[in-house]
């Protein structure tokens, strides 16, 4: 996302000053405060992050075993910690880089370094974050296949660090390249938010109408996703970009939309990004007192979030406001302090506007040596990082000081080759500023003959940026002039005119009487065409759905007499057996199953309760004939309340019922089966995970055609249930011998429904 604080020169363009005599000083307190732009630039999904730590928090510790799950977690926990305290957050890396090494999980290990990098960055360690994210690319790529999302995040990081070290063309390269593995492994959610920093790098760049495209490209992935959270972000970079275009009202109401859906969610370091926007833009409208208070609120969250990198750069903002409400003596200790937070935190952008900003004040204040430190010590920055614009703007401030100490040949010296880069940048405002200067310092010379040339544009283009009002009426002076001279030939054609005009209306007329009559025509083609592929999709959905409908039910009915048939099987053994006690116990369990199957077969959504229940007396019931029973465990997620959710029946016993039947064939040990449930992000997901043979062992030795088919239907049966429940259904199946463990993985996003009245 583009924060309004740190600077491109060319947005000085957008300023409307009215007093002469300030001109040349206002104008770079206006590039100062336009200076504050986009360098924490970029968009991250971003949750409520005290449930999320809470949750993965209470996880860890439900999870106590060595393996790359607590790796994973780890992991997270301090990725999500980095926001809120570094020390927690070094402290789960630690932990989790020690345990990735020790059980050679490369994966986790990688993503420890990536978020090790990202730690550094947010102590504004750069070198250091740059060199350890190379080093996460690396170990990356040498992971291989299916490793998409870890490159992905890898090159997105070298892309912000690039960013911050005012690298635009190397930020870009890496933004590109995250962008292509995005399309390729088919992620838009990454595509979107690589579209969008591309973007913002070209804004940074000064390189608008680039940066809008690839804006507008990033929104409509985010209404292909549906993520309103991710579009407000895009919006705020739209909301900049009107407030340089002059478009106060319209930013300001986008800032304000954004600014109450970050206060919902309780998004300190966002709420004061955009406070920080909405200061800039009020600063813009000359309304100062009210920026400064946007400004001190910006602040105060930065300040208690210990982000020194904001703080320096809203400090500097605070400054420049209060010395446009000529509060000097506070304005400049305030900018003196953003000076030094700047050189502490090594913010080379920053620094330069701190210099600008001082330098000008100093001016103010009668200090012109004093000054001059600031505008060499600016240009020097400016030089060393190879910034056009900032170069150009120095020269021309190292000009106007020069002026000031009656130094004529430094200041014609330092004026020309500001102008050369301003010309070249077209940097409009700053171009009348030198051409003023050349003016001037040209009449001290006695050279009157530059001395007017200079004068001449200086007044050319201050009118263009200042007095449109002036040129609009010299403008229609001139028409008048020559209207008049034209007068009278005019009288000489007005018959030949009239008689053209009259015949022209009567072609328009009829021409507008056909087009009239043509798009009458065309929209009621298109109405028709309409209803009539409307009704064919109608007809053709309610097709689909009945015949989906039907297989469930052939499935059911062929489902249930299979199970009692078995059931019986089992009864009849147990009762020759003379094993009495153990069949009326059995019989007592395959009553209940029975009746909770049946009851549940009745409906399209059963609670989870009732299904949990039936799952449960299954598994006791396979239980009773085997040797060596299975251990099982149901875990259900906190947030779910299981009265309150409605799921479809029947979906998760199949996938039970394979792992007894077929995922411990010749299998020694404990069989282990642990069905879990969790709700995250409105979604919820049923994972079931046994520790026998795997997935790729039973393919060979089973029917395959068999459970396709199964597999098939359940898949056709979740996407009917998601359009209906407007949650989406899916089945993954995994052998975990990927993850170096033994077993199957199953996991299901299940569509449900929510009866609050239970």
């Amino acid at each position: 996302m583009i924060t309004r604080n740190s600077s491109k020169q060319d947005v000085n363009n957008t300023f409307d000053l009215n007093e002469q005599t300030v001109m040349k000083s206002m104008t770079t307190i206006k590039s100062a405060i336009i200076f504050l732009l986009c360098l924490f630039l970029f968009s991250s999904s971003i949750y409520a992050q005290t449930d999320i730590l809470d949750s993965l928090e209470h996880k860890l510790l439900l999870h106590p075993e060595e393996d790359t799950i607590r790796v994973e977690l780890l992991n997270t926990l301090a990725h999500h910690y980095r926001r809120h305290d570094i020390t927690i957050a070094e402290k789960k890396c630690h932990e989790a880089h020690q345990l990735a090494t020790a059980i050679n999980d490369k994966k986790g290990l990688a993503k420890n370094t990536l978020i090790l990098s990202k730690i550094h960055l947010s102590k504004s360690e750069f070198t250091e974050a740059k060199k350890i994210a190379l080093l996460s690319l690396e170990q990356y790529k040498k992971i291989g296949r299916n490793n998409a999302k870890g490159l992905i995040a890898a090159y997105n990081t070298l892309g912000m660090l690039a960013n911050y070290q005012n690298d635009s063309d190397t930020a870009v390269l890496y933004f590109t390249k995250a962008m292509h593995i995005a399309e390729k492994s088919n992620q838009l959610r990454s595509k979107g938010d690589m579209l969008n920093n591309i973007g913002v790098t070209y804004y940074s760049k000064g390189e608008l109408d680039d940066a809008l495209i690839y804006f507008k490209k990033s929104i409509q992935v985010d209404e292909q996703l549906g993520d309103d959270k991710r579009k407000a972000t895009c919006f705020n970079n739209i909301a900049i970009i009107y407030s340089i275009q002059g478009r106060y009202s319209e930013a300001l109401e986008l800032y304000n939309e954004i600014l109450d859906q970050y206060k919902k969610g309780n998004k300190r370091s966002k709420i004061a990004s955009t406070c920080q926007n909405i200061g800039i833009v009020y600063s813009e409208m000359e309304q100062h007192q009210k920026a400064l208070e946007y400004f001190e609120k910006a602040y105060e969250i930065y300040n208690e979030l210990e982000d020194k990198l904001n703080s320096a750069k809203v400090l500097n903002s605070i400054g420049n406001s209060l010395v446009e409400l000529k509060n000097y003596d506070r304005g400049i200790k305030i900018l003196d302090q953003a000076l030094h937070l700047n050189q502490e935190v090594n913010n080379n952008e920053a620094l330069i506007a701190s210099h600008n900003t001082i330098g000008k004040v100093r001016i103010w204040l009668n200090q012109p040596l004093l000054a001059l430190e600031h505008f060499e010590a600016s240009f020097a920055l400016s030089e060393a990082a190879n910034d056009r614009r900032n170069m150009g703007l120095s020269h021309i401030n190292l000009g106007d000081i020069h002026l000031i100490l009656k130094n004529y040949d430094s200041s014609l010296h330092h004026a020309l080759k500001g102008k050369e880069i301003v010309d070249d940048l077209e940097m409009l405002a700053e171009q009348v500023l030198v051409n003023e200067i050349l003016s001037k310092v040209y009449e001290k010379q006695g050279d009157l003959k530059n001395a007017v040339t200079h004068f001449k544009q200086f007044k050319i283009l201050n009118d263009s940026l200042f007095n449109k009002e002036n040129i609009q009426k010299i403008t229609q002076l001139e028409y008048e002039y020559k209207y008049k001279n034209q007068l009278e030939k005019a009288k000489n054609k007005e018959l030949k005119l009239t008689e053209t005009v009259k015949t022209t209306t009567s072609d328009l007329e009829k021409t507008q009487r056909n087009l009239l009559l043509g798009i009458i025509i065309f929209l009621l083609v298109t109405i028709l065409l309409g209803m009539i592929i409307f009704y064919l999709r109608v007809r053709n959905v309610k097709s689909e759905t009945q015949n989906i409908i039907t297989e469930q039910r052939l499935l059911r009915s062929q489902m249930t007499p299979h199970f009692i048939f078995n059931a019986l099987s089992v009864l009849q053994g147990i009762t020759l057996n003379q094993e009495h006690k153990k069949a009326v116990s059995y019989l007592s369990k395959f009553s209940k199953l029975l009746r909770v199957t049946l009851e549940n077969s009745r409906e399209q959504m059963v609670s989870l309760n009732n299904e949990l229940i039936a799952i449960e007396n299954y598994i006791s019931l396979q239980n009773i004939e085997v040797d060596a029973p299975y251990n099982y465990s149901i875990i259900v997620d906190s947030k779910i309340d299981k009265d309150q959710f409605y799921i479809p029946p029947m979906l998760i016993q199949p996938f039970i019922e394979n792992a007894i039947e077929h995922g411990f064939v010749n299998h020694k040990g404990e069989k282990e089966i642990i069905i879990a449930l969790n709700y995250t992000d409105k979604a919820l997901t049923c994972t079931i995970k046994d520790n026998g043979i795997g997935i790729d062992a039973q393919k060979i030795n089973s029917n395959q055609n068999k459970k396709s088919l199964s597999t098939a239907i359940t898949t056709e049966r979740l996407e009917l249930l998601s359009r209906n429940t407007k949650h989406k259904g899916s089945i993954c199946i995994e052998d975990l011998k990927k993850y170096d463990e033994q077993g199957t993985l199953v996991t299901l996003h299940i569509p449900y429904k929510i009866d609050i009245d239970q």
